[in-house]
């Protein structure tokens, strides 16, 4: 190790002269206590494990006898069309929802949030059952002059069935979510970028597809795709209403057999596969998003 010594001036008395070593060496900060973390989390996976593999109440062979049959996948196939459309149907009418609450009109704010306000406080199941049971409220609907002559008379037993219920069930009230997403992510973006457009003279339609919404989306995003896998695993709640989707199929199932704990392992398996699948889809819409922002 190299060493610099160090004197005093000529004509000064000083200390004697001190030795500085100029080559440190470098120690890495140690963790104990972050190992010790690390080997109770893996001892308590291990544990976890083995119970999983020894404990007969899982019942594995009934779990694998149903994970794949025909039955579980025509109604993994209602569930995923269940989230298609509700996501769909929502996120469309919550663009318009967020676009009526940021605009100047006192009225089409009041609308809008009175909407919101609305879906959000009543309880999902609770708008189903009332979309699956219009009829005995309503059994008739009508289009006319209000309070006078109707030209249009259709029976609501006529209008939809369970399936149409659920799906507008679900996407009424996924709509109430989204518009505050969006509505966040629009915000979110700083004033500046907008007024800059202006001055430039880009017109209003453009800068809000070319400048606001790429900036905006990377607040949407993580934001969006949470409610997309909540009402992924949220279809369950339309078991209520006997639609054949994955939980209400596996309860048939083990009502028949009383296999209830393979069965809900069976649903519990491919809730975790799509919403994995739905992460990963996430990350690479995300990281398109974010390309200029990081390095």
């Amino acid at each position: 190790m190299s060493t610099t010594s160090v004197t005093p001036a000529s004509g000064t008395t000083g200390p004697p002269a001190l030795s500085l070593e100029t080559d440190l060496p470098v120690v890495a900060r140690r963790h104990p206590w972050r190992w010790v973390g690390v080997g109770a989390v893996l001892v308590l996976l291990a544990m976890f494990a083995h119970g999983l593999a020894t404990n007969p109440g899982w019942d594995w062979p009934t779990f694998f006898q149903f994970f794949a049959t025909r039955t579980v996948f025509a109604a993994l196939w209602v569930t995923v069309q269940l989230t298609v459309y509700g996501t769909v149907l929502g996120f469309v009418l919550g663009a318009v929802l967020a676009s009526m609450r940021l605009s100047s009109s006192p009225f089409l704010q009041l609308v809008a949030w009175g909407y919101i306000w609305a879906f959000r406080s009543i309880p999902l199941i609770v708008q189903l059952l009332f979309w699956f049971n219009i009829a005995y409220l309503y059994k008739e609907l009508s289009l006319g002059i209000p309070f006078g002559p109707e030209f249009v008379h259709f029976s609501t037993n006529d209008l939809f069935g369970p399936l149409g219920a659920a799906v507008l069930g679900l996407a009424l009230h996924q709509a109430a979510y989204a518009a505050e997403i969006i509505r966040g992510g629009i915000i979110s973006v700083d004033a500046g970028q907008t007024e800059a457009a202006a001055a430039l003279g880009i017109p209003k339609l453009r800068q809000f597809f070319r400048i606001v919404l790429p900036q905006a989306m990377r607040s949407i995003l993580p934001n969006g795709a949470n409610e997309v896998i909540s009402l992924f695993k949220g279809t369950s709640i339309v078991s209520v209403m006997a639609i054949p989707e994955l939980f209400y199929q596996v309860q048939v199932i083990y009502g028949r057999n009383s296999r209830v704990v393979p069965l809900l392992m069976v649903a519990t398996v491919w809730y975790i596969v799509l919403t994995t699948l739905l992460s990963i889809v996430q990350y690479y819409v995300e990281r398109r998003f974010a390309r200029g922002t990081t390095r």
